[in-house]
């Protein structure tokens, strides 16, 4: 009985750690936008709004996928008449393209800071305004320290940050809530058809604080997430038999 009473403390303990740090808490807009079926790796099987998500690529296809996916999550975070600030330093985001993934370029205000560490420090600057729904940063080198700052700015603020890293020199430690991969697949055509069809990805979620890493592969499908179900196709001589 003892040892249960000493869980159960620990249990609460780590609830109130995690909630403190952003983590298992279901928000208002978390009630209205599902971001299924990535919460089943994050505590309490909420994905956390008040952290910083870090984004690594290396090819310039998943570098394309990356941005794609940042957007549609922002996109369920963006309420409406608020704004996202879309920070890099020679970003080449193409905003009218955005509108697939379900985030008007009207509501994001892009800012193309000269050195990447102005463009750091305009991040964390954003992610200390409660008044915008979500920041995103596109920066190579990420510090321990830089990216504390950014993660104990969310935490006081709520806003959610995304930070792509595209070929940085080393995957090093950051303090960042999430740490995810995203590769591109091939486009999901319906029906089999030719033609370019829907954005699909190979989503890796290599670390996460408190959660369980996982993997899915997902298409981008009438401004939802969608698990990617292979379908088995019958050989010819088959189909012929009979």
């Amino acid at each position: 009985m003892e040892a249960e009473v000493k869980r159960e403390m620990a249990r609460q303990l780590q609830s109130k750690i995690d909630a403190m740090q952003g983590l298992g808490k279901r928000s208002e807009r978390q009630q209205r936008n599902a971001l299924s079926p990535f919460g089943s790796a994050f505590p309490g099987g909420v994905f956390p709004m008040a952290a910083i998500h870090e984004f690594i690529s290396y090819e310039p296809s998943d570098a394309a996928s990356t941005s794609g996916f940042m957007t549609a999550l922002v996109g369920k975070f963006m309420q409406e008449g608020s704004l996202c600030l879309w920070i890099g330093n020679g970003t080449k985001i193409y905003p009218s393209g955005l509108g697939h993934f379900g985030l008007k370029p009207d509501r994001i205000v892009f800012i193309d800071a000269p050195t990447a560490k102005l463009a750091l420090w305009i991040i964390e600057e954003a992610l200390k305004c409660e008044a915008l729904s979500a920041v995103v940063g596109e920066i190579k080198e990420l510090g321990f320290t830089e990216s504390r700052r950014l993660q104990l700015a969310v935490e006081r603020s709520g806003v959610p940050g995304f930070i792509h890293r595209y070929r940085p020199q080393a995957e090093n430690i950051v303090a960042c809530t999430a740490r995810w991969k995203i590769t591109a697949l091939p486009g999901n055509t319906v029906d089999g058809l030719p033609g370019m069809g829907h954005s699909c990805w190979d989503i890796q979620l290599l670390k996460v604080r408190n959660g369980k890493p996982d993997s899915w592969q997902v298409s981008w499908s009438g401004n939802n997430f969608a698990p990617i179900i292979e379908k088995h196709i019958v050989p010819q001589q088959e189909r012929n038999v009979g």
